[in-house]
């Protein structure tokens, strides 16, 4: 009996210290989480305190800052955009200087343009030049300059401005709205055009071209300016032509030269005097592409100095003056360049001169709508410079018009044919 109860107790005695173990290391476990939370409370506590003081001290430091003033000068306003009744904004969003008269003071004060542009007002043409005299039937008058770079081979040419251009006829006070197209003449197929201007017969274009021109061929083109009406219906109808002949400019001089001239309906393009006739004929064969050119006769041919052919029989007639030494230069000229270039003999002291003579050149097929054949007659002076007498070009249309025109088209059309016909010389 003794037993059982001694091992009951010593089991009762170990029961009590494992569930003591247990009670003592839970309660441990409780201890530390309390811990470690409360100082994870304290942790953010603290931060936010001192968040809140920092906030409280930086508010406080901002009030008694004093403020700076600022000020937008009075020529400067910043802005963005457009506002209603400004001028043109700068880049960067900052209007222009503002002038008592609502303009820029570069266009009202003089010598207000900064160093290095140009003022275009150096080169403007004078009012002086509109007060003029409105002649009979006038249709209009227009002003431009040309320059010609020996050096270079340009020809520069500037459309400044029209006036008095008539309106159309149900226009009213919308006048009209004009533009200006401008030939190299003979090549009246391929022109430089300016703008268009709208409602008004008095434009001014200040525009500038650049033609490209050889000093051989200088003297032989004609400028033709052109003016047209554009109407409601955009069609385009002709106001009236000019002609500048550029034998009368000084090529030479490389100096700029403002012109006018008044407009006419109808001009002839060759404006020169008429210094004889000359029978010339035309051979085309398309199997060896080549062209011939027969040089015969001439007729009432005008020496240098006189003024028509009335002038020229006259001076035959007479014993005491002698008659002029000629010959003919022919020009194979393909896109306005001189491919080759051939002549006859001298025929001394006549004034109808017999030559009977051909040239042969090479003319390609495909060259057959960018060609001319050039005839020059020349007064053969000993001892002196040769003088030209007068000149004809027959081709194709981009070079000739009339007569000569005809001539080119017929020997295309009869090629192997000898086509033959008198031309006038200018």
């Amino acid at each position: 009996m003794t037993v059982p109860v001694v091992a009951i107790a010593v089991g009762g005695l170990f029961g009590l210290i494992a569930v003591g173990t247990i009670v003592f290391l839970l309660w441990k476990l409780c201890t530390r989480r309390r811990k470690q939370s409360s100082s994870y409370e304290k942790i953010v506590g603290d931060h936010k305190r001192h968040s809140r003081i920092e906030s409280i001290a930086l508010f406080e430091t901002n009030n008694s800052l004093k403020p700076i003033p600022f000020t937008v000068p009075q020529h400067v306003t910043p802005s963005i955009g457009r506002r209603e009744g400004s001028e043109d904004q700068l880049c960067g969003g900052l209007s222009e200087p503002s002038t008592a008269g609502g303009k820029r003071p570069s266009v009202e004060v003089p010598g207000a343009y900064a160093l290095g542009t140009i003022d275009p007002s150096l080169y403007r043409i004078s009012d002086e030049d509109d007060n003029y005299e409105i002649p009979q039937d006038h249709i209009g008058r227009i002003w431009f300059a040309v320059e010609y770079e020996r050096e270079s081979e340009k020809l520069l040419v500037t459309v400044i401005k029209t006036k008095n251009l008539p309106c159309r006829p149900f226009g009213g006070p919308n006048g009209c709205d004009p533009f200006v197209r401008i030939y190299l003449m003979p090549d009246e197929r391929r022109y430089l055009q300016s703008k268009f201007k709208k409602k008004t017969c008095n434009p001014k274009f200040e525009e500038s071209y650049i033609f490209q021109v050889s000093n051989r061929n200088i003297n032989d083109r004609i400028l033709k300016f052109s003016v047209f009406d554009v109407d409601r219906h955009k069609k385009h109808n002709v106001i009236g032509h000019a002609l500048y002949p550029l034998r009368d400019h000084d090529c030479d001089s490389n100096e700029r030269l403002v012109v006018w001239r008044d407009l006419e309906r109808e001009v002839l393009e060759t404006t020169g005097k008429q210094k004889g006739e000359l029978t010339v004929s035309l051979t085309y064969n398309n199997h060896l592409e080549r062209i011939t050119v027969g040089i015969f006769e001439g007729r009432a041919f005008v020496a240098e100095g006189s003024t028509s052919i009335d002038t020229a029989q006259e001076v035959a007639a007479s014993p005491s003056v002698p008659s002029i030494d000629s010959y003919v230069k022919v020009q194979l000229v393909i896109q306005n360049k001189t491919i080759k270039s051939k002549k006859t003999e001298v025929v001394k002291k006549t004034d109808d001169p017999a030559f009977n003579e051909s040239f042969t050149f090479k003319l390609p097929i495909a060259s057959l709508d960018t060609a001319n054949i050039t005839v020059t007659a020349m007064q053969h002076q000993s001892g002196y410079k040769d003088k030209v007498i007068g000149r004809v070009t027959i081709g194709s249309f981009m070079f000739a018009r009339g007569k000569e025109l005809q001539h080119w088209n017929e020997m295309v059309s009869n090629q192997r044919e000898q086509i033959t016909y008198w031309h006038t010389l200018a």
